[in-house]
């Protein structure tokens, strides 16, 4: 690959397989310092991380990371930027392009017909949990429905998105679901009892009340 082929280090990134719930962060946001107040206690060779996503020259020394290890450090680094990019007006707008295209996904309850989902953490540290989908419309979280977005960490989205999304683009909140799944009480023609949902032994305490003889008042 010649120099004028190299793409950057955030657009190579997010178009890794896998990565398509990552938009790209502007550059200009990661070189404000504060924007990225305390996440130099949260990730190792902060420094040479941030010099791999900013594709700037990263050096050598005695004490160099491999390239392997320096690549996870930028990737989380990376991730942890994003969680913060994703609440800003431009980072929402780049969400909702792809919210509205269903990138994401959609919801697999039925009732919901489709309804896109957006990217949410159950966690905001990162190495607790991996990515969920919300959907706005039943307000419920689900698995992704591809096991390459399951391997993200939550904490590169956050555990607000949704909601701060929905807050600033309020027209683009769905209607909640109404109907709801109502399980069949008929069974080849005859009337189920509601006494053939429950357990053995609330039927059998249920049979031996029938059972005994009506209370007398003493005299």
């Amino acid at each position: 690959m010649t120099d004028s082929e190299e793409i950057a280090w955030i657009p190579w990134f997010c178009k890794q397989r896998g990565h398509e719930f990552f938009c790209e962060v502007d550059e200009d946001y990661i070189q404000d310092k504060f924007n990225l107040s305390f996440l130099d206690s949260n990730v190792s060779n902060y420094r040479r991380a941030l010099e791999v996503i900013l594709d700037l020259d990263t050096g050598s020394g005695t004490d160099a990371p491999t390239e392997a290890e320096l690549e996870h450090c930028a990737e989380k680094l990376y991730g942890l930027i994003h969680a913060r990019f994703i609440l800003t007006n431009r980072g929402i707008d780049l969400m909702m392009e792809k919210y509205q295209k269903g990138l994401f996904g959609y919801c697999p309850r039925v009732f919901c017909q489709r309804q896109p989902v957006l990217p949410i953490g159950l966690s905001d540290n990162p190495g607790e949990d991996m990515v969920r989908v919300f959907c706005p419309k039943c307000n419920d979280v689900y698995l992704p429905k591809s096991a390459r977005h399951s391997a993200i960490d939550g904490a590169f989205f956050g555990t607000g998105f949704p909601h701060m999304f929905f807050m600033v683009r309020p027209e683009a909140r769905p209607k909640r679901a109404k109907q709801k799944f109502v399980p069949r009480c008929v069974l080849y023609g005859f009337k189920i009892h509601q006494m053939a949902h429950r357990s053995p032994n609330d039927l059998n305490s249920y049979l031996y009340k029938e059972q005994q003889p009506p209370d007398v008042d003493s005299q």
